[in-house]
């Protein structure tokens, strides 16, 4: 029988984490744990308002699957029970943690993949002015990554002085909704001319169908407009690059379908992340794998991390240890 347990934990930020839709200065996630055998498997998900997710939802929906899990609910009937989203990230994540600890076999091998290598994570600059995400880009001009938060009006000045900062990085940018139809095309030239190899999600995800019909040098990247496999044909002809994120998808489950459907029908995807912990971040590590752009920096924006974290080597990111997950 296996034994479910939730509950959450705050997680404080370095400083303060601003995007287009406002300030946070600590990650509040849920953590899963499924007890069977003597076996712990985990989980961590991060609730988003944008998604009219919180903590306090996504612990009901959780707890209320206590019975079902007691009477031997698996991952394959998760998607009958739960929408994708954290709280169905959680439990699969968890699920896989507890079958590879059962089996005494990696997730990754239970799961049928190759052995995962160490990737590059961008790492973020939270949105503030052009002069403070410029001194930021100066501390971090070594990283060969940056991804930069955006919001419309002053984005031009804020990727400038950034690139004058940090001339030898990759800048990939997310305006995160922020911006409107008319900016897209005459900010895609310019942040061409100053290097940008990537938009992340210029406009809301409702009224996102006008990008099939808009010039843009820059390739764009999907992200609040992408959660499951079922998205991927109408993103095609307006995005040129997919964002998976677990907490979207509902777990690793649905995004490793999400990114074969994505290799299907040629379109390239990056793995992106809620900023959570280390064990928030450890599933999709093995998603990362062949990743156009890997965006896993989540435990680099905390104070502090958990005992059993990620190895982070400057911006390269190491697969994780069985004691944290998988």
């Amino acid at each position: 029988m296996t034994q479910l347990k939730v509950r959450s934990e705050s997680w404080p930020f370095v400083g303060t984490f601003t995007i287009s839709r406002g300030s946070r200065t600590t990650s509040e996630v849920v953590v899963v744990e499924l007890h069977r055998d003597g076996i712990c498997g985990l989980g961590e998900c991060v609730p988003y308002p944008r998604y009219d997710e919180s903590v306090d939802s996504v612990l009901a929906q959780l707890q209320e699957l206590a019975p079902a899990l007691a009477d031997g609910l698996e991952r394959d009937g998760l998607a009958a029970v739960l929408k994708p989203g954290a709280a169905r990230n959680a439990l699969d994540c968890a699920l896989w943690d507890l079958h590879a600890k059962s089996a005494d076999q990696p997730v990754w091998q239970l799961a049928g993949l190759d052995a995962p290598q160490t990737v590059t994570t961008a790492y973020t600059l939270s949105l503030d002015t052009p002069e403070n995400m410029g001194a930021a880009a100066r501390q971090n001009a070594q990283r060969p990554l940056l991804k930069i938060k955006l919001a419309g009006d002053g984005d031009l000045e804020r990727v400038a002085a950034i690139r004058h900062n940090a001339p030898d990085s990759t800048l990939i940018v997310d305006a995160n909704e922020g911006w409107s139809a008319a900016q897209v095309e005459p900010f895609s030239a310019k942040l061409a001319q100053l290097g940008v190899a990537m938009i992340e999600q210029p406009l809301p995800a409702a009224a996102d169908a006008v990008l099939a019909e808009v010039e843009h040098p820059v390739p764009l990247c999907a992200d609040e407009s992408c959660h499951t496999s079922d998205d991927v044909d109408a993103l095609a002809a307006r995005y040129e690059v997919l964002n998976i994120k677990l907490d979207k998808t509902g777990g690793l489950t649905e995004a490793l379908a999400l990114k074969e459907k994505a290799c299907q029908v040629g379109i390239d995807f990056m793995v992106g992340c809620m900023v959570g912990t280390s064990l928030a971040m450890a599933p999709a590590v093995l998603l990362a794998q062949g990743a156009r752009y890997v965006d896993l920096d989540g435990p680099l924006l905390l104070a502090r991390d958990r005992q059993a974290a990620l190895h982070y080597e400057g911006s390269l990111l190491h697969p994780p240890e069985p004691a944290l997950w998988g």
